[in-house]
């Protein structure tokens, strides 16, 4: 399967990684051109490229950059792709810390759904709740005792299907969270939010969330700041 990734930190490099050893065709870019991704491309076996080229023909494509840099993308860049093509996000909008102020999430809209409306196509929602280093190093294969669950929202019940097979092929299992509108419960500040549950607990730990925001994770006039120094 050709697969696409649209960002390449700490994120994008442990999914390339994973899914090139998996047998997956894979695809990475940035914003700086595939010039500045020799180093991704020894660590993971991902092929770098433009993002046109990322994701043009891909049966997946991930979004894993900062939330504010969604608003940078190329405009058009999804006008082609199709709708049967699988979009993942995986931010994260710290807007205290980076992000700065976003409106339209501020107002109520949920993140991945704030996403999918920036770049025109409907995504589904994985790989955001867990740190980079966990997902690259807490893997286990199916079946293990005690494997670490990871919480997958849309609402393409096909998508969802895609999305939980490669989160399986990560080394997680994965649990159908509902709609994207569901996505808050797995977003920061709820009790699945960089915790390695296994699957029993992951369940318990979304149905814990609630959804009122605290100050700390609500814009003010001087954010961003940075992660020392939240504004």
């Amino acid at each position: 399967m050709k697969i696409g990734i649209i960002g390449a930190g700490n994120i994008g490099r442990v999914l390339a990684l994973r899914w090139v050893d998996h047998g997956h065709a894979v695809l990475i870019g940035n914003s700086r051109g595939p010039a500045t991704l020799a180093d991704v491309a020894s660590e993971t076996g991902a092929k770098p490229a433009e993002l046109a080229d990322v994701v043009r023909g891909a049966a997946v494509i991930v979004v894993t950059i900062p939330e504010k840099k969604v608003l940078d993308l190329p405009a058009g860049l999804f006008d082609n792709v199709a709708e049967t093509t699988v979009v993942i996000d995986t931010g994260n909008y710290y807007r205290r810390e980076r992000d700065g102020r976003i409106d339209g999430i501020e107002s109520g809209m949920m993140e991945s759904a704030w996403v999918a409306q920036q770049i025109g196509h409907p995504v589904i929602k994985a790989f955001n709740n867990i740190y980079a280093d966990h997902l690259r190093n807490l893997g286990k294969p199916e079946g293990t005792p005690g494997r670490i669950a990871l919480p997958v929202s849309g609402d393409n019940a096909d998508a969802k299907a895609v999305v939980m097979q490669l989160v399986n092929e990560t080394g997680f299992d994965a649990f159908d969270n509902g709609r994207i509108n569901n996505s808050w419960r797995q977003q920061q500040s709820t009790p699945v939010y960089t915790k390695d549950f296994d699957l029993e607990g992951l369940k318990a730990g979304l149905q814990k969330a609630e959804k009122t925001r605290t100050p700390q994770w609500t814009a003010t006039d001087k954010s961003p700041g940075s992660f020392d120094k939240p504004a």
